[in-house]
């Protein structure tokens, strides 16, 4: 095994699909991808960065964040740290909270916490020694993933967790969600100074053609209904829109959140 380069990690954005973004942590030398959903943009990008991949890092099951697996392990033999509670072929490492993900290539460990709601078993990777979180589809930009196997209370629950990192963590979410998250972050809460300043910031990226992710911890407290929907401003649009009760005015969080994310479902 080759020993670490002294080149400082940094992470590489591939896009793929339509709004993919599959992260390869990297020193110049050996990379780590997370969520690689599609194997050819991964080749392609460790050969034109001179890159061997070192190592896999899955969040959760669904096919846009690893269904470039299996190829990868066919150039590479390499481990693959995945989520315990979920059954995912290739995995020959599972974490769970509290567990670590080493890449001694890279110098890089990772830690672990577990985030369901948008899948049962979703894991979120926090590095050492690097303000970086890889949530998958847990926290986005502007938002938060869609309930497709959890609960809201399991949500509530993994959003608090991403909330209480530093403000400075840097939030590599997996897709490109962020100025339609934004739109109906301002439906919910119009007269937010920095949710405005926000769309205006990120518009005009995506007119540049450029990323509008990571964002940052204290970024997503500011400006994401999701991490905020216990603010009066968030509770008193969701009872004038009726979707929470008038009684509502110390709101239940679980209830709330469920409001709001039924809210976004339905959102045009």
């Amino acid at each position: 095994m080759s020993e670490p380069s002294d080149k400082p990690l940094s992470v590489l954005a591939v896009p793929a699909f339509n709004d993919n973004y599959l992260w390869l942590i990297h020193d110049g030398r050996h990379a780590a991808v997370v969520d690689p959903g599609d194997a050819q943009p991964i080749l392609a990008a460790l050969d034109a960065n001179g890159l061997t991949l070192v190592a896999i890092l899955l969040t959760h099951h669904h096919a846009d964040h690893v269904g470039g697996v299996q190829t990868l392990l066919r150039h590479f033999d390499i481990p693959v740290f995945g989520p315990a509670g979920e059954d995912i072929a290739g995995v020959s490492q599972t974490l769970k909270e509290g567990d670590t993900a080493t890449v001694p290539q890279l110098g890089l460990t990772l830690s672990v916490l577990d985030v369901p709601g948008h899948t049962s078993g979703h894991i979120a990777y926090v590095a050492q020694g690097q303000p970086w979180l890889f949530c998958g589809d847990t926290l986005f930009a502007g938002g938060c993933g869609r309930l497709f196997e959890g609960s809201p209370a399991q949500m509530v629950d993994s959003l608090a967790k991403l909330s209480r990192l530093p403000s400075d963590t840097q939030v590599y979410c997996a897709h490109e969600y962020t100025v339609s998250n934004l739109r109906f972050a301002l439906a919910v809460e119009p007269d937010n100074p920095a949710l405005v300043a926000r769309m205006a910031s990120e518009q005009a990226k995506r007119k540049r053609q450029q990323a509008t992710v990571p964002s940052t911890i204290a970024l997503e407290n500011a400006t994401n209904p999701f991490l905020r929907y216990q603010q009066a401003t968030i509770i008193a649009s969701l009872q004038a829109s009726g979707r929470l009760g008038d009684q509502a005015r110390q709101a239940d969080p679980v209830a709330a959140f469920a409001a709001l994310r039924e809210w976004k479902n339905n959102f045009k």
